[in-house]
């Protein structure tokens, strides 16, 4: 099938451009800071990416998806302490409890609808926070130093800077090609099928929370990953990564880029934390300014910045 080009599909080939890029403008530069900048950047969208997939074309409101952002790094953290600094182990592990706590999650709130399930997801998320706020062996509140970086035998360097930038954007386009392939599946039909229409996808013969469940342990396995790029990436991990107002901006990231959007996250997510950043610089009220904004882009740009675009690409 050709793919149709238009304003979006420009603006996110352009934006994965600048993204590859990036790493030889901060070394012509000396600007260290925008490639320390974005490799957050691009790890967070790695994060609204999966909750696109499940927000966007699941059509499953979860406010608790930072839960698998710390559960991924916690397991990198605590494996790291333990002595255990291979990559090989920890990132397994971090992948498989995510995905091991996103099927107990979904497993019973998939039962609940609306607000219901939205209130469980972040009771799950709450849960996490507070008992990781409890283990006093690995720093409680005060949260976790990780010493030494994932070790991958020499394979890569995660220290070096651009080497570890590379990776978390590897990271991110294996997963927006990941959640692409699975949108465009035949899986990926029935979710959004059962989002649409769950009565009738039922009546048809397929198991409308077999298939939600599944698509909701994916969701959370690429943010567990998100996860343990975010721990080597600060090299700490602490419980204020699995609080309910992260989850809510992964929320807005993804709202501001727009749902059901294949690149909309990433761009919602670049916008968000630097205009966080840019008005941080001003004044340490920056959120009061920030809301405002984010509230007029959510009131008249329905659809998000790719909804936006995509009408001007029409018009």
């Amino acid at each position: 099938m050709k793919p149709h080009i238009n304003a979006s599909n420009v603006i996110a080939a352009l934006v994965a451009l600048c993204l590859t890029l990036l790493p030889l403008y901060s070394a012509a530069t000396g600007n260290i800071f925008i490639l320390t900048l974005f490799t957050r950047i691009v790890i967070f969208a790695l994060a609204a990416a999966s909750l696109n997939l499940i927000m966007g074309y699941g059509g499953m409101m979860s406010f608790g998806h930072a839960a698998y952002l710390g559960i991924g790094g916690y397991a990198v953290g605590i494996l790291a302490y333990e002595g255990i600094g291979s990559g090989f182990i920890q990132w397994p592990v971090a992948l498989a409890v995510s995905a091991l706590y996103a099927f107990v999650i979904g497993a019973l709130s998939l039962r609940t609808r609306g607000v219901y399930f939205i209130m469980i997801t972040l009771a799950f998320a709450q849960m996490a926070y507070y008992v990781t706020s409890g283990l006093s062996r690995y720093g409680g509140d005060d949260g976790l130093t990780i010493y030494k970086r994932s070790n991958f035998a020499g394979l890569i360097d995660l220290s070096n800077r651009v080497q570890f930038y590379y990776l978390c954007l590897a990271c991110l386009f294996g997963g927006v090609y990941l959640i692409w392939r699975i949108v465009n599946s035949r899986f990926g039909m029935v979710v959004q099928g059962v989002r649409s229409n769950e009565q009738r996808m039922q009546a048809i013969g397929f198991h409308a929370n077999r298939y939600r469940l599944v698509c909701f342990v994916i969701s959370g396995t690429i943010c567990g990953l998100a996860g343990a790029l975010l721990a080597n990436n600060t090299d700490f991990i602490s419980p204020a990564t699995m609080y309910w107002t992260r989850s809510g901006d992964l929320m807005v990231m993804v709202i501001l880029g727009g749902m059901g959007s294949l690149f909309g996250p990433v761009i919602g997510t670049i916008v968000f934390l630097v205009l966080e950043e840019v008005l941080s610089q001003f004044t340490e009220y920056w959120a009061l300014i920030m809301g405002p904004l984010l509230l007029l882009i959510v009131l008249f740009a329905h659809g998000g910045i790719m909804g936006v675009l995509g009408r001007l690409s029409r018009a």
